[in-house]
């Protein structure tokens, strides 16, 4: 596993970001893990964060110029990471949108850099439906960006519908809109990284089953 990648996974432990136990998703799925980028809720936490993603975006080697954070996560994961390459030596235009457009002062529904021309990387926490991210990209391509890339903190790697088709919501977004999706881990690397675990502690050993049933179960083609 990538240095990046357990990186990530420790902070979201110490952070409570990633917790394991019995959680109902809003698919409707009990799942023994849960993801909550909101717990990463203070400026040491969100500066390691930024760094775990700016590792994984230049790993993948993609060619950009602004971060764009779809709200409302994606606002300060976007932000965290200009600030990171920043202090790397490069200084990138950030923009995010609001939910609901202003109709005074400036008005618009973005703030921030102008889109126009710019090769666009969209920055947020996970790809649930896909539906935020489709959103983003029309408005990307409303302001004139053309959007090269998305970024994401964890890929779930399950399939959206078993019954219809294996893929999850990522490999359908990045399918459907052409694109790449970056996650900075994945479930595989959280199988990993409790497989590791596992071998001195039996509590570690009992949370890799459970996920390990929940993958047979809901995992996407991603994981054959």
């Amino acid at each position: 596993m990538t240095d990046h990648r357990s990186r990530f996974l420790q902070l979201a432990l110490r952070a409570d970001a990633l917790r394991f136990g019995d959680f109902t998703l809003k698919s409707g799925r009990s799942s023994p893990y849960f993801f909550n980028a909101g717990r990463f809720d203070s400026g040491a936490a969100l500066a390691e964060l930024a760094g775990c993603y700016a590792d994984a975006i230049d790993a993948h080697g993609l060619d950009f110029d602004l971060l764009f954070g779809p709200a409302y996560k994606g606002i300060p994961l976007a932000s965290a990471l200009a600030c990171e390459y920043a202090r790397r030596g490069r200084d990138l235009p950030l923009a995010f949108n609001r939910k609901e457009a202003k109709t005074h002062g400036e008005g618009g529904s973005l703030i921030g850099a102008p889109l126009d021309g710019r090769r666009v990387l969209i920055v947020d926490d996970v790809i649930t439906a896909g539906t935020a991210i489709r959103e983003a990209l029309a408005i990307i391509a409303g302001a004139g960006g053309r959007a090269v890339g998305i970024v994401i903190a964890l890929d779930r790697q399950e399939a959206v519908d078993p019954a219809t088709t294996r893929r999850s919501a990522a490999e359908t977004v990045a399918i459907e809109q052409g694109l790449p999706v970056i996650a900075v881990a994945t479930l595989a690397d959280l199988l990993d990284y409790t497989g590791a675990a596992a071998t001195d502690d039996p509590e570690w050993a009992a949370q890799r089953s459970r996920l390990l049933d929940y993958r047979a179960r809901y995992g996407s083609q991603a994981q054959d």
